[in-house]
């Protein structure tokens, strides 16, 4: 592929020269706030991804989380370079950010959900799962993306979990190889269920691979309601040395059902709060799968929702006289 870099800015990077705390106020004049947010494209399965990335400029989203999938980028198509070319372009003309994510149900296996894994006994199928990561990883190099999502997969029955991670960390290395050649973190993701469910096992994937520079954890808030033994804040203070992509939707404990904001047990204003004070720059991404029938009517919610909570518990901008910076 040819490359076409469209890197994204800082934030904050064009902020007014007397702001001491804190960055430029966005686009559509909300309440500043260090945070960029995106909402994912598995959540408006339904519209083409032209529509739904005009969708995302128009209600004031930073950025969109794109999964790679035969509905919106194809992973595998004969075009794929020219198609990422024209998104980019895209992306580009509306102020997009973008993170690549690579959750997509039935991309490579039509009959088996997220098969085949890293984790599968063929090696020719682990192969399969891992090639599509080092696409993903070139797509992203393309598309200026900040990260590459991806995760572990289920342990499939029979096989001993030492076998499992010795076949997780050998399927990653190749991945790795190229994200570092790219300069493309690969954010993994603890998921619930799946051999790499939780930062401890996170921890242990990064010392089994030697703690690779490229190798980076995707932090979802709702997974960390749901079975971390922290709170979801203190999962991402505890995370920030190595978070490269945020995922965020509410959720209740035990329970992996992810929820509009509002529907579940998640006090977001700490989160938010934490997020920011760690200076993570990444987006943070509404994650609603199972919502793309009214996808939306969920971004047009998830937003305000989101600056609110971050408003909640934000610093008040101060100019150099330490009085309060106009923001509207």
């Amino acid at each position: 592929m040819n490359r076409d870099p469209h890197q994204e800015p800082k934030a904050g990077a064009d902020g007014p020269a007397d702001v001491t705390v804190g960055p430029h106020p966005d686009r559509d004049g909300a309440d500043p706030s260090p945070l960029r947010f995106g909402y994912g494209t598995n959540g408006l399965a339904d519209l083409r991804l032209d529509d739904a990335l005009a969708l995302l400029a128009d209600l004031g989203y930073d950025g969109v989380g794109l999964t790679l999938d035969h509905m919106h980028l194809d992973p595998l198509a004969d075009d794929l370079a020219a198609r990422t070319r024209r998104v980019a372009h895209r992306l580009d003309a509306l102020g997009l950010g973008v993170t690549v994510e690579t959750g997509a149900r039935y991309v490579l296996d039509p009959r088996r959900k997220h098969g085949p894994s890293l984790l599968d006994p063929d090696p020719d199928d682990r192969a399969r799962r891992a090639d599509l990561l080092v696409r993903a990883v070139r797509v992203a190099a393309d598309l200026g993306a900040h990260a590459v999502h991806c995760f572990s997969g289920i342990t499939p029955a029979g096989t001993d979990e030492d076998t499992a991670w010795k076949r997780l960390a050998e399927s990653l290395s190749p991945v790795l190889d190229v994200a570092a050649a790219e300069g493309v973190p690969l954010a993994v993701e603890p998921e619930p269920g799946h051999l790499l469910a939780t930062l401890a096992d996170f921890h242990r994937l990064r010392r089994t691979l030697g703690d690779r520079e490229h190798l980076g954890l995707t932090l979802d808030i709702g997974h960390c309601q749901c079975l971390e033994p922290l709170p979801p804040a203190d999962c991402v203070r505890a995370a920030a040395p190595w978070l490269r992509h945020v995922q965020i939707e509410d959720m209740r404990r035990g329970v992996h059902e992810h929820l509009p904001f509002g529907d579940g047990e998640i006090d977001f204003p700490p989160v938010l709060d934490a997020l920011a004070a760690t200076g993570y720059q990444g987006l943070t991404v509404v994650e609603l799968p199972r919502h793309s029938h009214a996808g939306p009517h969920f971004a047009e919610r998830s937003l305000p929702l989101l600056r609110a909570a971050a408003a909640a518990s934000a610093p008040r901008l101060t100019n150099r006289s330490g009085e309060p910076f106009a923001t509207h």
